[in-house]
C-alpha cells in the first residue's frame, strides 16, 4: 500500500522542544541542514525516510506515532464537516486537509464543533421541534456526543489509568486464576466490599451500597457481564481519584458530560483490568487475533475483546491498527473507534454493503468480508451478532452487530485470513463510510446522493436509482 508524503511539522517541533534542543543541534543529531529542518517543521517540506529512521533511531520514538494517530480521525473528521452544502463553493485537497490537521489542530476542532452545532440546529429547524426557541442549547453537542469525541480524539487509550489497571492486574493475579474469584477476593479483603447475588426479576444489573459495603449483582449476569461489574466496583474505588481528575481536566461544558466521562473511564479502567494490557496483547498476537480463544484464555465476551484490542495504542507498545464499531438493528453506532486509516461517519448510517450488516442474517458465527473503500485503502472486515440483557422467558434482550477489521496490510496477524484471497483485487467489495460523503457514482445501494453531488436526471430511462450523478 502507498504512503503518501508525510507533513509532520506540528509533530517534529515538539520532539525538538521535548529535548530542550535548538534547531541547529536538532538537525545536527538526525543528519540534516537547519533550513530543511526549518522546512519540515513549517510544512514546507515532507519527512523523508531516512529522516523518520534518524528520528526513530535518534530518540527511541514509534514511527506509527509520528504518521498516525489523532491526525488520520482529524482529517476524517474535517473533511466530511466541509462536505456539507453549507461550504458548496469549497472542496479542500487532501493535502489542505492534512496542512491544517497537522499545523492548526485548534482550528480543526473548533470548524468541526461549529458545524456539529449548525447540523443540530438545521435539524430541529427541519422537524419544526417544540423546543425550537429554547435557547442556544439547540446548537451545542449533547453531553453523550462530547464525551463520544473526547475519547474518540485520545486515540480511545488513556495512558495513565491503562498502567494503573496493569499494574493492579499483575499485583491481583489477573490471568493466572478465574477471575471472578480473584476479583470478588480483592474487592473484599483490600475495600471491605461483600458480593451478594440479587435473585429478584426486576433488570438492576448492579447496586453499590456505600454505607454497608455491599456490593449487589444481578445473579442471572453471564460471566464476563459479572467479572466487569465487579471490576467496575473496584475501579470506582481503586481509580476514583485518578478518573476525577481526567474527566475534571478534559474541560467539558456541562456537568452531565463530566458524569457521563466518569462512567466511561470507569469502565475503561475495568476492561484494562480484567484485559491487562502487555499479556493480553501478547496472547492475542501468539493466537493470531482469534476472537473466540482470547474470550476463552482471560473469560471475558466477545464484546469487551473486541472493545479492547482497539484501545492498544500504547506509544511505543502498539498493537495492530484495528477498527471496531457496534451497530444496533436500526443501523445506529452506539460505539466507535478507529486506530486503522477507515473512519467512521459522524453523521447518518453505515454503509449497507458493509458486512456489519449482515451479523444478524447470520448469528452465531464470524463472518468475514475483503472490503474497499473510495481512496483506495483495502481491508480485512469482521462481523458478528452478540446478544445482552436479562434471562427468563419474558425478559427482553438486546441485539447487536460487532464490527472489527484492519488494514489488509496487516491481515496476517489474523487467522481470519488464512484462506482469503489478498491479493486478488476482484476479491474485495466497494464500500463506502456513508452515503452522505461517499464519492461512488454507480452504487445500487446507496440511499441517498451525496451532499455534494450533481444529479442527472433523465425522464427518458430509469435505472435502479431514479437519478444519475456527474462524474467528476
Amino acid at each position: 500500500m502507498a504512503i503518501g508524503k508525510l507533513y509532520i511539522g506540528r509533530k517534529v517541533r515538539d520532539l525538538r522542544q521535548e529535548n530542550r534542543a535548538t534547531q541547529a543541534q536538532f538537525a545536527e543529531r538526525i543528519g540534516i541542514s537547519i533550513s530543511y529542518l526549518n522546512q519540515i517543521e513549517n510544512n514546507q517540506r515532507p519527512v523523508s525516510a531516512a529522516v523518520l529512521l534518524a528520528l526513530a533511531e535518534k530518540f527511541k520514538i514509534d514511527l506509527s506515532e509520528l504518521s498516525g494517530g489523532e491526525g488520520d480521525r482529524l482529517i476524517s473528521a474535517l473533511s466530511e464537516a466541509l462536505t456539507d452544502p453549507l461550504f458548496d463553493s469549497y472542496s479542500p485537497s487532501l493535502q489542505e486537509l492534512k496542512l491544517v490537521a497537522q499545523n492548526a489542530p485548534g482550528i480543526a476542532h473548533a470548524l468541526i464543533a461549529a458545524h456539529q452545532a449548525y447540523r443540530h440546529n438545521s435539524e430541529q429547524l427541519a422537524s419544526i421541534d417544540d423546543t425550537l426557541g429554547r435557547g442556544a442549547g439547540l446548537t451545542e453537542n449533547t453531553p453523550y456526543e462530547e464525551v463520544r469525541d473526547f475519547f474518540h480524539f485520545v486515540d480511545n487509550y488513556i495512558h495513565e489509568l491503562d498502567t494503573m489497571a496493569e499494574k493492579l492486574a499483575e499485583e491481583i493475579g489477573i490471568g493466572d486464576n478465574d477471575p471472578s474469584a480473584v476479583l470478588s477476593a480483592y474487592l473484599e479483603r483490600q475495600h471491605g466490599v461483600r458480593i451478594v447475588r440479587n435473585v429478584s426479576d426486576d433488570d438492576i444489573i448492579r447496586s453499590y451500597d456505600h454505607q454497608a459495603r455491599v456490593l449487589m449483582l444481578n445473579a442471572y449476569l453471564p460471566a464476563p457481564t459479572r467479572d466487569f461489574q465487579i471490576a467496575l466496583q473496584i475501579a470506582q474505588l481503586h481509580a476514583g481519584e485518578l478518573v476525577d481528575q481526567i474527566a475534571s481536566n478534559a474541560g467539558f461544558r456541562t456537568r452531565e458530560a463530566y458524569e457521563v466521562c466518569r462512567i466511561g473511564l470507569h469502565n475503561y479502567f475495568a476492561g484494562a483490568l480484567i484485559l491487562p494490557y502487555r499479556r493480553f496483547m501478547d496472547t492475542a498476537r501468539d493466537v493470531r487475533h482469534d476472537l473466540d480463544l482470547l474470550s476463552a484464555r482471560f473469560g471475558a465476551s466477545l464484546e469487551q475483546v473486541c472493545h479492547r484490542l482497539s484501545t492498544l495504542q500504547r506509544p511505543g507498545m502498539k498493537g495492530v491498527p484495528i477498527f471496531f464499531a457496534r451497530l444496533d438493528r436500526a443501523g445506529n453506532i452506539t460505539k466507535r473507534h478507529s486506530a486503522a486509516k477507515l473512519q467512521f461517519a459522524r453523521f447518518g448510517a453505515a454503509c449497507p454493503l458493509w458486512n456489519a450488516h449482515q451479523a444478524f442474517e447470520m448469528p452465531g458465527r464470524i463472518n468475514r468480508q475483503l472490503a474497499e473503500t473510495p481512496d483506495g485503502a483495502r481491508y480485512l472486515c469482521l462481523s458478528m451478532q452478540v446478544s445482552k440483557g436479562g434471562r427468563g422467558f419474558r425478559q427482553s434482550q438486546q441485539h447487536h452487530a460487532l464490527a472489527l477489521g484492519c488494514e489488509v496490510s496487516y491481515a496476517d496477524n489474523f487467522v481470519y485470513a488464512d484462506d482469503m484471497d489478498l491479493g486478488n483485487r476482484a476479491a474485495f467489495d466497494p464500500i463506502g463510510i456513508s452515503c452522505r460523503i461517499c464519492e461512488r457514482t454507480k452504487c445500487a445501494s446507496r440511499a441517498m446522493p451525496p451532499l455534494k453531488g450533481r444529479l442527472v436526471i433523465d425522464h427518458e430511462k430509469r435505472a435502479v436509482l431514479p437519478y444519475g450523478l456527474k462524474e467528476n
